[in-house]
């Protein structure tokens, strides 16, 4: 825990904060649902993770946006280092050892051939959970094309599509038109939730009351089936995204929940390998049965998802294996020389 409560680069304590809720929010989904799936009946973690569904990825992205102000006037080449080939060199990477485990199936299913079509599939269509890290890069570049378009027509452009909704059955198409307005928010609007921040840390009585009203407002119009619909999805996106600026923003006041900073810190090491722990410990404790509790299974599973691949990180920092989340020199478009490793986030 030393090294939880001492890491010591200088960041925004909030945003890390915001960022470890985001995270362990993500893992909970893809851990609760794949145990229900797998035990053929909801669990008392279902509830928590349908409240979570109208910021839990909204409030990713709009966070995602917060800095690109910062280094969206680079020169291109720059630029699409540090938010193309940065990313791109990440889904390469884990898509790849995720085939390791999935290939057995694709084997069986149609052989090798089947294999092989699967894998180039992933680079069309964004290969299980690391849609996010596929679709972000796109974000990056098409918010710099549109740099000089005025900020406000863009806006109410993302807006426009989030409400649609657009439904194709491909990944792209429906996840850039139901998140590009929050992430574009976060570029955009990031003085606004900065400012949010400092209010909240100054007034603490008023923003844990606006916490009640808005738990009460998002879990009634969720669990009264108004969550999904048009504009509410929206507005819901972006108060549930207000509702964690302000919860981290008291966090961090406080200097609490330091194991929910640092995972924030390194959102995208549990991002990438959060599957393997998740599938695992979601198949050894069901078939031990010795949990009876379906909750309480999907719960154990979220924190090892998380928790597994922060104390992995640690392990092999500094080592041979640091390529798994620091991307080398070699993978760079500037000059390998004047370059550090650059980790995955």
């Amino acid at each position: 825990m030393e090294a939880i409560a001492n890491y010591g680069k200088p960041r925004v304590d909030w945003v890390d904060y915001a960022k470890g809720f985001c995270i362990i929010m993500v893992v909970m989904m893809h851990s609760t649902l794949g145990v229900e799936a797998a035990a053929g009946k909801d669990s008392w973690m279902h509830a928590l993770v349908a409240f979570a569904k109208p910021f839990r990825m909204p409030d990713f992205f709009l966070i995602s946006g917060l800095f690109l102000a910062r280094v969206i006037a680079r020169p291109w080449r720059d630029y699409l280092d540090k938010k193309v080939v940065h990313f791109l060199y990440f889904y390469v990477l884990w898509v790849t050892i995720q085939f390791v485990f999935k290939a057995p199936g694709f084997l069986a299913q149609g052989g090798i051939t089947n294999v092989m079509q699967q894998y180039a599939l992933a680079y069309l269509e964004p290969f299980g959970t690391l849609w996010f890290i596929y679709i972000l890069p796109v974000f990056f570049v098409v918010t710099k094309l549109l740099k000089r378009v005025p900020p406000i027509a863009v806006f109410v452009a993302a807006a426009a599509i989030e409400i649609a909704p657009i439904h194709t059955g491909w990944i792209m198409i429906d996840e850039f038109a139901a998140r590009f307005v929050y992430f574009f928010a976060g570029y955009w609007l990031a003085g606004y939730f900065f400012g949010l921040a400092d209010t909240v840390q100054k007034n603490v009585a008023l923003a844990l009351a606006g916490l009640g009203v808005w738990a009460l407002v998002n879990g009634y119009l969720v669990f009264a089936g108004y969550g999904d619909l048009p504009l509410v999805s929206l507005l819901l996106g972006f108060v549930g995204a207000a509702a964690i600026v302000t919860m981290a923003a008291l966090l961090a006041a406080m200097n609490w929940a330091a194991l929910l900073r640092y995972a924030g810190e390194n959102s995208i090491v549990v991002y990438l390998a959060f599957f393997l722990p998740m599938a695992a410990t979601r198949a050894a404790l069901l078939k031990a049965g010795a949990i009876p509790d379906l909750g309480t299974v999907a719960l154990i599973v979220t924190a090892m998802g998380v928790i597994v691949p922060l104390l992995f990180y640690a392990l092999i920092r500094g080592t041979r294996f640091d390529f798994l989340f620091v991307r080398p020199a070699a993978f760079r478009l500037a000059s390998p020389r004047k370059a550090p490793l650059q980790p995955a986030e």
